[in-house]
């Protein structure tokens, strides 16, 4: 028999959720009951989810009038004002960068423990299927071993026994028994369309949960990669980064207020079932199942009736019966009707037969397996359910606050880029520290002045060698500054180059060169006295 019922107590989150306000579009209070056929409870549920299509406006609002004032409000910097800090910035860069690493990972968390309750209830929910299968195929195995395979065998025995009184009245008591049998077995509960309705549920959740959970998947994706191209456009400041960056921006905010809406309406309507679920599925399966049934699997308690109890019983005092005249009728009509022996046996395997079905059905009848999976399914969806929808929630939540705060930050990222270009268009060309100022000056005439020390030069014609003479034979400008301060000139303003210079440089290491230099120090003391 049943143990006594494990108790299930919904969490507290769910009644949290489940006290939200239900309002249909007249805004009217409904019912609170978990109630998905219900117009009334369909309209409260949507009312929830366009509470944050609500924050969804108010947020783009407040950004358009916020971008507006940063356009239209914007003073032009004096070029005396100093360039403006990057701190307010990149500090709320570094933030929001944070911000939405946190909720990637709240996310991630979310999205794993809906999909573990999901798949928890979706395996109890095929787990009791099989269980009513079982029940199902057990059933219907000894309903027709009882109404095809025992009434020919005792057709053909009543022939047989026919010009026996006691045989056929023996055979007409077994007739009795096996027409009790058939039903009692008539009357158990179909359970075929349970099975059928079970096997719906679970395949349609399974179909809404893989594709919720990708989604959310590719969401929490996009968020990273957003990310990741925000930290890089401001690196490299580049203004078309911070455009894709923009319009990526919006979208995403735009799906995260969405995600926020269907995750709150979603966790209110199972935090409603989670409430009363007992209540739900009586509601449900009062077409199907009797009402003493159900409430035997929900609460499987030993206060309760067992509702299968006059089934079994007939059902075992009716094969015990049979058993017991067939071995009769082998002991005692063997010898006198050879022929008979062959249905008789073949009546003996029925029976054994529907014994050991017996067995099982009284197995699979017990309340604590299908009570089992109940709970087990309870617990997948209202525990790390509802908990994942909620972590789901404070992820859409965070995203949204944090792209806001991504999409305010951008344009004073893109105002400081513009700063930077203009401060680096308005440099002067005059400058003569300006690098390209001192390239368009650099004289190319310079460039043609063949080196006067060169071993390589050795190899070419002796007039290539010599440089072109100016065009005016005065005195060169650094000649005539060191005059002014001195009546002779100074050492490094000596002109070095002369044509025995140029054969000393030809061939540094010949005697020749050797001499001249010694001829170029005794006239340089000559005239330094």
């Amino acid at each position: 028999m049943a143990l006594s019922r494990q108790d299930y107590i919904a969490p507290w989150w769910t009644y949290w959720l489940h006290n939200f306000p239900h309002l249909n579009f007249n805004f009217q209070t409904v019912d609170k009951t978990f109630q998905p056929e219900d117009a009334s409870y369909q309209q409260s549920l949507i009312f929830l989810a366009c509470v944050s299509a609500v924050g969804l406006g108010l947020s783009l609002m407040v950004l358009s009038a916020y971008l507006t004032c940063l356009c239209c409000c914007h003073r032009e910097e004096d070029e005396e004002v100093k360039r403006p800090d990057t701190c307010c910035v990149t500090w709320a860069a570094v933030i929001t960068g944070l911000v939405i690493c946190s909720a990637v990972c709240v996310g991630f968390y979310g999205n794993s423990e809906t999909n573990d309750g999901v798949y928890q209830l979706t395996y109890s929910i095929y787990n009791a299927n099989h269980t009513l299968g079982g029940i199902g195929s057990l059933v219907g195995n000894s309903l027709g071993s009882m109404q095809v395979g025992l009434k020919e065998h005792l057709e053909r025995l009543d022939e047989i026994f026919s010009p026996q009184g006691d045989y056929t009245q023996t055979l007409r008591f077994m007739q009795q028994m096996a027409n009790n049998i058939i039903q009692q077995l008539t009357a158990m509960p179909d359970t075929r369309k349970v099975q059928v309705v079970l096997a719906a549920i679970a395949h349609k959740t399974s179909f809404i949960e893989y594709y919720r959970w990708l989604t959310y998947l590719l969401l929490l994706i996009l968020d990273l990669l957003i990310c990741l191209i925000a930290c890089l456009g401001l690196a490299k400041q580049s203004r078309w980064l911070l455009a894709v960056i923009m319009v990526c921006a919006v979208l995403t905010l735009i799906m995260s207020w969405v995600s926020l809406g269907a995750g709150t309406a979603t966790a209110v309507g199972i935090s409603d079932f989670c409430v009363s679920p007992d209540k739900f599925i009586v509601n449900q399966t009062k077409d199907s199942l009797s009402a003493d049934i159900v409430h035997y699997y929900l609460y499987c308690s030993q206060s309760l009736p067992y509702p299968f109890q006059q089934f079994l019983t007939v059902f075992q005092r009716s094969v015990t019966t049979m058993q017991i005249q067939v071995q009769g009728l082998l002991q005692y009509s063997a010898a006198m009707y050879p022929t008979a022996e062959k249905d008789l046996l073949g009546i003996q395997r029925i029976l054994n037969s529907s014994e050991f079905n017996l067995h099982q059905l009284t197995a699979l009848l017990d309340c604590r397996s299908l009570h089992e999976d109940y709970l087990e399914a309870l617990l997948g969806v209202c525990y790390d359910g509802v908990e994942g929808l909620l972590y789901l929630c404070l992820f859409s939540l965070l995203a949204a606050c944090a792209f806001c705060a991504l999409l305010c930050a951008v344009p004073h990222a893109w105002t400081l880029i513009a700063i930077r270009d203009r401060d680096y268009d308005d440099i002067d060309e005059e400058d003569p520290f300006n690098p390209s100022r001192r390239i368009s000056t650099y004289n190319p005439s310079r460039a043609q002045v063949h080196s006067f020390c060169s071993y390589s030069s050795s190899m070419g014609s002796q007039t290539s060698l010599h440089p072109p003479l100016p065009a005016t034979t005065s005195t060169p400008e650094y000649m005539n500054q060191s005059m002014l301060f001195e009546r002779n000139p100074r050492y490094e303003n000596v002109p070095l180059i002369g044509s025995d210079f140029q054969r000393y440089c030809r061939f540094p290491g010949s005697s020749s060169s050797r001499s001249l230099r010694q001829h170029e120090m005794r006239s340089f003391n000559r005239s330094s006295r």
